[in-house]
């Protein structure tokens, strides 16, 4: 019991230190780097950059709902590709169950697709 007892204590002495160093370390970065920069504020540093074009009008400005729709598919697709990746590498050595598994991922995949294609979050328009 005693010696379960010191597992448990080891385990949170590293949970410790992992949470100290996940503290620390940003802050002697953050801190590092405001000591070791150059700082020469000026009214030109200060101003909003837009490619080298003096900024016109307010800087709020509503997106649709589309594009972001549009952008999360495009991450959701583009992290299944992944998936595909190793899968496509290691082949040889999964066997026929890897294959009917990546046959499973990819209809769920093309369902996904439809949906959204049904839901009319691929049009422009």
């Amino acid at each position: 019991m005693d010696q379960l007892y010191h597992l448990y204590q080891n385990n949170y002495l590293v949970v410790a230190v992992f949470v100290l160093l996940g503290i620390l370390l940003p802050v002697v970065a953050l801190t590092a780097g405001r000591l070791l920069r150059p700082n020469k504020p000026e009214k030109e540093k200060q101003t909003t950059y837009e490619s080298g074009i003096e900024p016109v009008g307010g800087s709020w400005v509503q997106f649709n709902v589309r594009y972001y729709m549009f952008a999360l598919l495009f991450v959701l697709f583009d992290v299944e590709v992944v998936f595909l990746y190793p899968w496509a590498v290691a082949y040889d050595s999964l066997g026929i169950f890897a294959l009917i598994e990546m046959v499973i991922f990819m209809i769920m995949l093309i369902i996904g697709l439809l949906y959204a294609w049904k839901k009319k979050v691929l049009t422009w328009v």
